[in-house]
């Protein structure tokens, strides 16, 4: 399926999961960068050496679940885009997912936008909380979306066109 589609199989997103009680402990990236391709940006702007070298540019990464704190630097410096933070604990009712985004028109705070699976498939809303944009991260902006608890390891980005901008 990942070859033909391009769509990650339920074998590769579990491979890339961190633990039920992880995921509730606060933020944490998950790496959905499921080939070996020449690429390791991600394992040098770590701050907190998260992600493990790598001894070979085509190795894929791997990510030291413990050490992360959920910072998102890695999200923004990732140019496959392939990298998100999940936080179970965000609330009883919702989790936080932050999403690179590098589209325009930019959601705001608090708009309300619908939330697309891995397969760029409609499969909920989801609430702006915050939106960071910072030099450092070279233009891509990460989205900081509320979403319900059993969605948060689904949605993977937004539908534009539902963005009021």
């Amino acid at each position: 399926m990942l070859e033909r589609t391009g769509v990650p199989t339920p074998d590769h997103v579990k491979s890339a999961t961190p633990s039920e009680q992880r995921l509730k402990q606060g933020g944490v990236a998950i790496i959905e960068c499921f080939q070996e391709i020449p690429c390791n940006p991600c394992s040098k702007i770590c701050p907190r050496d998260a992600i493990l070298p790598m001894e070979d540019i085509n190795e894929k990464p791997r990510i030291d679940f413990d050490k992360c704190n959920g910072c998102a630097i890695c999200v923004s410096g990732c140019p496959g885009l392939a990298i998100f933070v999940v936080d179970g604990s965000y609330s009883e009712e919702e989790a936080l997912v932050k999403l690179p985004w590098e589209f325009i028109p930019v959601p705001k705070k608090g708009d309300v936008v619908k939330t697309l699976n891995r397969a760029g498939e409609e499969i909920g809303k989801g609430r702006v909380v915050n939106v960071q944009d910072s030099k450092i991260f070279d233009r891509t902006r990460i989205i900081h979306l509320a979403v319900p608890h059993d969605q948060m390891m689904e949605v993977r980005s937004i539908d534009r066109r539902s963005i009021n901008g």
